[in-house]
């Protein structure tokens, strides 16, 4: 893609999954990459990523801490000399409705939108005109689910804070989100007990594709919009959903009366 090779990019939470994925897209289009992690699994992928040939950089921590955040650009910028894009992935996977406490409301804000914007507040100054920021939200910011009130109202306000985010970045950065229905992830595998043949023809029927989306299929959208290929577009919420979004309560339709008559 145009306008990503010798560049510098930040990948929270990219040791696994998404984040994992955006990475070795960006490395495999001669990007340098500084990314983040919670545990020291990162430390792994660091040295995997390193010994295929690419440029990366790998910072243990929480970003729920500002100093932590303030840090994981400092290095960036310290160990490739500029920084021209940041991907905002890392989110606390904080699913409570009724049940809510005060502290998982903290956790899933400050773990969540609240670290987005604080690390394009510190990352943006580093930023040259042509700077790029893809925040990574869901397609639950546009739609009620059972017993999520904290992940979704954390990624809904993704949805806002990106387009606040572009207006007052522009015009030398570009910020966009993108929005994934369900990929297949840890955090899937874990509901489906590894059993995806059992569950992926179920959890399928929710998107017109008939499937779940991998992770690939969203490193490669994300890299678009932070390439040149995208230089027009800002603000702008990207769907990965298979169709999921587009649906209404019939589904695809395969119990209405009227499935099979057109």
């Amino acid at each position: 893609m145009k306008g990503l090779a010798g560049k510098v990019a930040i990948v929270t939470g990219g040791s696994s999954g998404i984040g994992r994925a955006c990475v070795e897209r960006l490395c495999s289009e001669g990007v340098s990459v500084t990314f983040s992690g919670i545990s020291a699994a990162g430390i792994k992928t660091e040295q995997e990523l390193a010994e295929r040939g690419f440029a990366v950089q790998f910072l243990q921590g929480d970003m729920a801490d500002e100093a932590f955040c303030k840090s994981l650009v400092a290095a960036a910028v310290s160990k490739w000399g500029s920084l021209h894009f940041l991907v905002n992935n890392a989110f606390s996977f904080v699913s409570k409705g009724t049940d809510v406490t005060r502290e998982d409301w903290d956790r899933v804000m400050h773990a969540g939108p609240v670290a987005y914007g604080t690390m394009a507040k510190y990352a943006a100054p580093h930023m040259s005109a042509g700077g790029a920021i893809v925040n990574v939200s869901s397609i639950s910011a546009h739609i009620a689910q059972p017993g999520r009130w904290t992940y979704n109202a954390a990624k809904g306000a993704v949805t806002q804070l990106t387009k606040c985010m572009a207006m007052d970045l522009a015009p030398n950065i570009r910020v966009n989100a993108v929005s994934p229905a369900w990929i297949w992830t840890k955090e899937v595998e874990k509901a489906a007990i590894g059993g995806r043949d059992k569950w992926e023809p179920v959890w399928g029927k929710f998107h017109l594709l008939r499937r779940l989306g991998e992770v690939e299929e969203c490193s490669g959208p994300i890299a678009f919009l932070l390439s040149d290929e995208a230089s027009f577009i800002s603000g702008a919420d990207l769907y990965i959903d298979g169709g999921y979004l587009t649906m209404g309560g019939e589904g695809l339709g395969e119990t209405s009366s009227f499935a099979g008559s057109l």
